[in-house]
């Protein structure tokens, strides 16, 4: 069913930054890589459901899936899942290693981030986090069962699927000169 797959990450920022943050997307045909598009989010902006969107728009057009690693880019910039599916026309996958910690979360956009309620509950509307072939999904647009199928698709090395570790392996070494070898 999803054989051709786009996967974004953002590349690694200081702490201190407030400007713009690349992001990388990696475009696969099961295992291959075909495409590479890059654009830019703003750190703790509102700009990134529209940035995926323009960027999917740009990719080839036979794709049946995107991937995200996360649901936020840039820090909190966070992506309405809702919103980035309906843009698309195409089902949207958030995959986590590990189960996010809620609470911190939470409490780190009522109280430091502008605009932080109003990212609360686009988390809150992308639903729980669920245990799905090894990681943890949050998804529009698309079935559990049919979330576990696409990570069996396109995962070759540990449990992130290719497009996302390609596309995170990639942001590192745009803005570092280089990136680690093994499991992103």
């Amino acid at each position: 069913m999803f054989a051709h797959a786009i996967g974004f990450d953002d590349a690694p920022f200081d702490r201190a930054h407030r400007g713009n943050v690349p992001v990388l997307g990696t475009v696969y045909a099961r295992t291959t890589l075909h495409a590479v598009l890059r654009g830019q989010v703003r750190r703790d902006g509102r700009n990134s459901t529209a940035e995926l969107a323009r960027l999917v728009a740009l990719a080839p057009d036979h794709l049946h899936l995107v991937l995200l690693q996360g649901i936020a880019l840039a820090g909190f910039n966070v992506v309405d899942l809702p919103a980035l599916h309906a843009a698309t026309g195409l089902p949207v996958l958030v995959v986590a290693r590990k189960a996010p910690d809620l609470d911190q979360i939470r409490a780190a956009l009522l109280t430091r981030v502008p605009g932080g309620a109003r990212k609360w509950r686009l988390i809150e509307a992308a639903g729980p986090m669920e245990p799905c072939g090894g990681v943890y999904v949050q998804r529009a647009g698309l079935t559990l069962p049919q979330a576990e199928q696409a990570l069996g698709t396109f995962t070759v090395t540990g449990r992130v699927p290719e497009p996302l570790r390609a596309a995170h392996l990639m942001a590192r070494a745009l803005v570092q000169g280089h990136s680690r070898g093994g499991r992103a």
